[in-house]
């Protein structure tokens, strides 16, 4: 399985966990995710909205990684919280 295979199969399944993980956990997974597919950050940071605050924050932490390092990082930070959780 290519790379990308095994990163697009991994962002299938982690959203099938039995139990919700943490909102860091999640905050984690959505940096590393938008990293691998947008690179670095492209939007303004929303000033009103915590939610997408937060968000923006944990993409913008993301900021220079390589897309290839951001996708290895989801892949082991999703089997983390896979079997952490469950399926």
């Amino acid at each position: 399985m290519s790379h990308c295979a095994e990163f697009e199969k991994i962002a299938e399944d982690v959203k099938k966990v039995k139990t919700r993980p943490s909102d860091q956990e999640l905050l984690d997974l959505y940096g590393l995710y938008k990293q691998a597919v947008v690179g670095d950050i492209n939007i303004d940071k929303p000033m009103i909205d915590l939610k997408g605050k937060a968000k923006w924050d944990a993409w913008d932490s993301r900021k220079g990684m390589s897309k290839e390092d951001a996708m290895t990082a989801y892949i082991a930070h999703a089997k983390e919280v896979i079997e952490k959780y469950g399926m």
